[in-house]
């Protein structure tokens, strides 16, 4: 009785093991269906729009992924399910399973490669910080003995604590939990400044004006590579995503997506240009 149990729990484990080791592509070839994350309230490149629809630079990029992997995989349709996340839980949702791409502004970072895997860049921006019109402040500098916002658990919340250490300006840091917080509390005038990656910024005041004016710094402190979380260790599902952005790159396709929500803004800049060309991976 004994031994018939231990090889049942043994088959168990087995069983257990081999679904874990399943390759993403098998589990959406399997369902018809591939589940995509996006943050929402980081306009323009991944937000909610009024019929609570995901929109954005980042969330077309992996509608085209979707079409792309269809394709790869011979089927004649396929499903795309849309999740929201937080800014908090995103890189646990690709690590658990529940989401197979995160599709929003994720930095690429060696740390966070621990646990996921990334795509090829899809974006270059830098952290600054966002202050009231009338502020006299210009440069992160300026902020000694100021209050600046920042979210807790991002790439920008080190890089500022770095950058304020560094260079010995006596500012002090306000952790927010989200973009909507940190603005109000400027807007309050309960911080003097709320940082975060600059198209962001500028997407937050645009999609929410107000009657305030703010201004940006005029240098940033960090540059963001973003790329597309993954499952990681998962080879062929990373190949078959980057087999799709590098094709967008090649082709041009990317200058599509990129005018529908950046084109307002201004061309892309050199970075970004040489960023696109330099991952034109042929096939």
């Amino acid at each position: 009785m004994k031994t018939g149990l231990r090889v049942l729990i043994g088959l168990i484990a087995l069983l257990a093991a081999a679904a874990a080791s399943a390759g993403a592509l098998e589990r959406i070839r399997d369902k018809g269906a591939i589940t995509l994350g996006y943050v929402e309230g980081a306009a323009p490149f991944s937000f909610s729009d009024q019929k609570k629809q995901p929109q954005g630079y980042s969330v077309d990029l992996c509608r085209e992924i979707a079409n792309g992997i269809r394709a790869q995989l011979a089927l004649p349709k396929l499903e795309t399910r849309w999740v929201a996340l937080t800014l908090q839980d995103r890189l646990e949702a690709v690590r658990s399973g529940r989401v197979d791409i995160d599709c929003s502004t994720t930095t690429w970072t060696l740390t966070r490669q621990r646990d996921v895997d990334f795509s090829l860049i899809t974006f270059i921006d830098g952290a600054t910080v966002l202050a009231k019109g009338d502020a006299d402040l210009f440069r992160l500098a300026d902020f000694g003995g100021k209050r600046i916002a920042v979210i807790r658990s991002t790439t920008t919340f080190d890089v500022l604590n770095r950058e304020l250490k560094t260079r010995s300006i006596g500012a002090k840091v306000v952790p927010v939990a989200d973009r909507a917080e940190g603005l109000q509390l400027l807007r309050k005038g309960e911080v003097d400044g709320f940082a975060s990656d600059r198209l962001v910024l500028i997407g937050l005041v645009l999609r929410d004006p107000g009657d305030d004016k703010f201004r940006l710094l005029d240098d940033d402190f960090s540059i963001e590579q973003y790329a597309l979380a993954l499952p990681r260790g998962d080879h062929d599902f990373r190949l078959a995503v980057n087999s799709v952005v590098a094709r967008l790159y090649r082709t041009g396709d990317i200058m599509a997506i990129y005018e529908r929500w950046l084109g307002r803004l201004g061309r892309p800049s050199v970075l970004l240009y040489a960023t696109y060309w330099l991952q034109s991976v042929a096939e």
